[in-house]
């Protein structure tokens, strides 16, 4: 996982601008609850799982010089509220490609954070504001 440290600024209504590292991400709620100008967070997390599936897949099946010709990856939280990811893969595999690459997408670091449960630590900073001079 990375190292480099998420920032998050609030902006205009709910929209937050998120810095990491040079990155400038934007996230919000839709209207009419705010101004609809990035994903919600949760669509921010889903994107995260997506990425981090592809990439993990992507990267085994080049280690193996598997004949992986594209791989997609679709996230959505389903009526359950469990999360559903397709990993639709293109190309001459055999099974055990198939099998072996399914195993990968389901243990990508972000994977496996979601899955697991990963303690968070809330440490809250309060700034007394400076009275007007």
């Amino acid at each position: 996982m990375t190292s480099r440290t998420v920032a998050v600024s609030e902006g205009r209504g709910l929209a937050r601008s998120i810095a990491v590292g040079t990155h400038i991400l934007t996230a919000d709620e839709p209207r009419p609850i705010s101004g609809d100008t990035g994903p919600t967070p949760g669509e921010l997390l889903l994107a995260a799982l997506g990425a981090c599936t592809s990439m993990a897949v992507r990267a085994s099946a080049d280690r193996h010089d598997w004949p992986l010709d594209q791989v997609d990856v679709t996230v959505q939280f389903d009526a359950h509220g469990r999360i559903t990811k397709e990993v639709r893969l293109t190309g001459e595999l055999d099974p055990d490609h198939i099998k072996g690459l399914v195993s990968v997408a389901e243990r990508c670091p972000v994977h496996r954070l979601l899955a697991e449960q990963t303690p968070i630590v809330t440490v809250p900073t309060v700034v007394t504001p400076r009275p007007a001079e």
